[in-house]
C-alpha cells in the first residue's frame, strides 16, 4: 500500500520539529521520514536512525542515479536529501511518511506527489518571536542566529506555496491543528 505523505517545514525555531515529535506519538499510523546528510556524524548521533550518514562521493552518485525524491546542497559539499528507498521503507509497512525537512525540501517533495502529500508550514508569530526562541534554546552563536534569521525571511516568502499555513504562537494549538489536518487528509 502507498500510503500518503505529510511535509512540515519552517524557519529554523519555529516548532515544527517539536509539533512533528508530537503527531508521531498519536494514534495516526506516520513514520518519520529520516534524511541523508553528506556532514559528519555528530557524537551521539547513529546511522540510520538520526540520518543515514553518506560520503560526498556516494551522496553525488545516488544523485546521479537518481535515488533522491528530493536533495540539496546546503553548504559546499553538504549534501541534505531524502531517498526513494526511505518513503518506500515506510510505505511497505503500511504507514504515512512524515518529514521535517527545509521549505526547498518540501515543495519538492509535493510537486513530486501533488495529490498524495500535504505540505504545511509552520510560522513563528513574528520575526521578533523566532529571533527570541532562537537565543532561549541557546544553540547558535549570534552570527548563527543571525544567518537563520536571514534565511527565514526568505524561507516566510515560500508559505503561501504551501497547503496549508500553521501560525505557532500557541504551541498546544498547534500541535492540535496540525494533528486535525493530519488525520482529515488521510481520510480522504
Amino acid at each position: 500500500m502507498e500510503g500518503k505523505l505529510f511535509i512540515f517545514s519552517a524557519p529554523s525555531g519555529s516548532g515544527k520539529t517539536t509539533i512533528v515529535q508530537n503527531l508521531l506519538k498519536k494514534d495516526l499510523n506516520l513514520e518519520f521520514s529520516i534524511s541523508a546528510t553528506s556532514r559528519p556524524k555528530r557524537e551521539n548521533e547513529v546511522n540510520g536512525k538520526d540520518y543515514y550518514f553518506l560520503s560526498v562521493d556516494d551522496f553525488k552518485t545516488k544523485i546521479k542515479n537518481n535515488q533522491f525524491v528530493e536533495w540539496e546542497e546546503v553548504y559546499e559539499n553538504r549534501f541534505y536529501g531524502t531517498l526513494k528507498s526511505e518513503v518506500e521503507r515506510i510505505w511497505s509497512q503500511g504507514k504515512h511518511v512524515i518529514f521535517d525537512v527545509d521549505v526547498v525540501g518540501g515543495l519538492n517533495i509535493k510537486k513530486q506527489f501533488p495529490k498524495k502529500a500535504l505540505s504545511i508550514f509552520v510560522k513563528p508569530p513574528s520575526i521578533q518571536e523566532l529571533e527570541k526562541r532562537l537565543i532561549q534554546r541557546s544553540k547558535d552563536s549570534n552570527k548563527d542566529i543571525k544567518t537563520r534569521l536571514d534565511k527565514a525571511n526568505i524561507e516566510l516568502s515560500y508559505a503561501d506555496k504551501f497547503d496549508m499555513v500553521i501560525v505557532n504562537d500557541n504551541l498546544k494549538k498547534a500541535i492540535e491543528q496540525a494533528e486535525k489536518s493530519v488525520n482529515e487528509f488521510i481520510n480522504i
